[in-house]
């Protein structure tokens, strides 16, 4: 077995321990191949060239960022039979993916995870997204949630650390910067339908949609790795309506309030067109600004390696 391992040596909880023991633990088990990413777009490459040289696996040591540009690099020619399965290890501020997956969110946890799932041979197919012609994990948007993502990315290049406290920061910036009297978005759904004074957009592989801390927030509960895409399409954008519907998707049992939202489940196919360029990220990665974006969900595009499923023995016979 060969196994490549992208590290990101910037993701926020990555450590030189974290990574010996993953290391070391994977060279018991396989060839083992290690590469450290240099710069943006570096992992793609790493994991473009291990698809096309016959590797089988590919390991993500990073957060959700890394995790989508290993995914991009794996796919570059498309869903094949060829494609080496994915392993993650979660070492970023967030790690959705992981978590969605029900991935241990600690990195050596998330290592012995992996060992078992290599070892027992097992492994996850999941269904993806396309927007346009990138791949993502668990969410993309475009508008509002794309603008926060892009101002923690300015202010990452000047140095910040990415934090929930600087999400929070930049997100009330842009909640006031917003134009919140004049909703700019429609979306063309598979059906022909159009939904209109949109003011941003969420669309949903996984649930949660993100993480406060550790406090999940589900504006399309429902959604799975087995299902379609969600859609949460934002209508109003006033400070209190959208604070108090933020704060109602949180917890285990959220409340989507249907007239602040349109939201919708278990879709193949999603256009969404604004009136003029806005923001727009994929798994919390900022991408250059578009007027026109057209979803797509694509079943099984991916294999993960997880640890299999415990069996519970049936409980003894009463009576």
């Amino acid at each position: 077995m060969r196994i490549l391992v992208v590290t990101n040596p910037h993701a926020t909880a990555t450590s030189a321990r974290g990574r010996d023991v993953l290391v070391n633990s994977l060279a018991s088990v396989a060839e083992l191949e290690v590469a450290e990413t240099a710069n943006r777009g570096h992992a793609a490459a790493l994991a473009c060239r291990a698809m096309r040289n016959g590797t089988d696996t590919v390991v993500a040591l990073g957060g959700d960022g890394t995790v989508n540009e290993v995914i991009n690099g794996l796919l570059t020619d498309g869903v094949h039979d060829r494609v080496p399965s994915l392993g993650v290890v979660p070492t970023g501020s967030t790690n959705v993916f992981a978590r969605a997956l029900g991935l241990p969110n600690d990195p050596i946890e998330a290592t012995g995870s992996l060992l078992e799932g290599l070892r027992a041979e097992h492994r996850r197919p999941v269904s993806l997204g396309l927007a346009d012609d990138r791949w993502f994990c668990f969410a993309a948007g475009l508008g509002f949630d794309a603008a926060i993502v892009h101002g923690v990315e300015r202010r990452r290049r000047q140095g910040k650390r990415s934090t929930h406290v600087l999400y929070t920061r930049v997100g009330a910036g842009e909640l006031l910067r917003a134009d919140r009297r004049h909703p700019q978005v429609h979306v063309e759904l598979e059906d022909g339908s159009v939904l209109s004074d949109v003011f941003f957009t969420i669309v949903a592989n996984a649930d949660p949609w993100t993480y406060v801390g550790n406090r999940p927030l589900h504006p399309t509960p429902g959604v799975t790795f087995d299902s379609g895409l969600g859609l949460y399409a934002r209508r109003r954008m006033s400070i209190p309506g959208l604070l108090f519907s933020m704060a109602g998707l949180s917890g285990s049992h959220p409340r989507i309030g249907r007239r602040g939202a349109f939201v919708r489940h278990d879709l193949r196919h999603i256009t969404v067109v604004a009136d003029e360029p806005l923001p727009l990220q994929v798994d919390g990665d900022a991408l250059e600004p578009s007027q026109k974006v057209t979803f797509r969900s694509v079943p099984s595009a991916i294999s993960i390696v997880s640890a299999p499923p415990q069996e519970h023995p049936e409980p003894p016979p009463t009576g």
